[in-house]
């Protein structure tokens, strides 16, 4: 879902300077290389890193030059790269580890170019009580109503936006809300052990409900992540 909204933002777009702050195995670098753009990618893992250099290595010579890959975080990237320097700047499931997301959303806002776009995923904080009580969890529920802390599926503490914070802050360092969509509204909250389709044409069923519902209201306002895109 993310691939196709981010594909959709950058319509028109060619040859584009991108930097993808915790880039893990490279999933949207890859993609946005093979679609012409030059990429950096940045991350703190040096096992996911690893395993974004060996697909790389099987992909043709032209994509191998668009990327880059360093190890390291957003906080190091004001003293690596100058204002300015990028035309897009992805920082997808990162801000929900940061105890306060607004100094990371300024040092990224700062190297975006005129007319550049800055695209975010964030768990969505009008959603948290949605998880647990699909598993009958009902004091975790009730808590998520009162805070914005919460444990991920692999039981790591993380932190939960709200759309509308997040497009006061988007207007304060100059990078306004362009557009958002929601992700996951409907098969965040299928227990962990459902099947995925493997019937082709109920897949692209279910895709195209998750997209129709990720762009729609009320559908996109709990949804589990959000994806959010400012512009410069």
């Amino acid at each position: 879902m993310i691939a196709r909204q981010l594909a959709e933002q950058l319509t028109g777009r060619t040859a584009q300077r991108v930097l993808d702050i915790g880039c893990g195995q490279g999933t949207q670098a890859l993609r946005l290389a093979r679609a012409g753009h030059y990429v950096t990618g940045i991350d703190s893992d040096p096992v996911a890193l690893g395993a974004a250099h060996e697909v790389l290595a099987e992909e043709p010579a032209e994509v191998r030059d668009r990327i880059q890959l360093l190890i390291g975080d957003g906080h190091q990237c004001g003293r690596w790269f100058g204002a300015r320097s990028f035309d897009v700047v992805l920082c997808h499931g990162v801000l929900m580890y940061l105890p306060d997301p607004d100094p990371m959303i300024a040092s990224l806002a700062r190297l975006l170019a005129p007319g550049g776009l800055l695209s975010l995923v964030v768990r969505n904080r009008d959603a948290l009580a949605l998880r647990p009580a699909a598993t009958g969890d009902w004091r975790a529920a009730l808590e998520a109503f009162e805070s914005d802390r919460y444990y991920n599926r692999l039981g790591l503490a993380a932190r939960a936006d709200r759309i509308g914070d997040l497009a006061v802050t988007l207007s304060e360092v100059s990078v306004p809300l362009r557009h958002w969509y929601g992700v996951r509204v409907f098969t965040d909250n299928a227990p962990d052990d459902t099947a995925p389709p493997v019937d082709g044409r109920q897949l692209g069923q279910l895709l195209e409900a998750e997209e129709r519902a990720g762009r729609t209201d009320p559908y996109r306002q709990v949804a589990a992540l959000l994806h959010v895109v400012g512009m410069k």
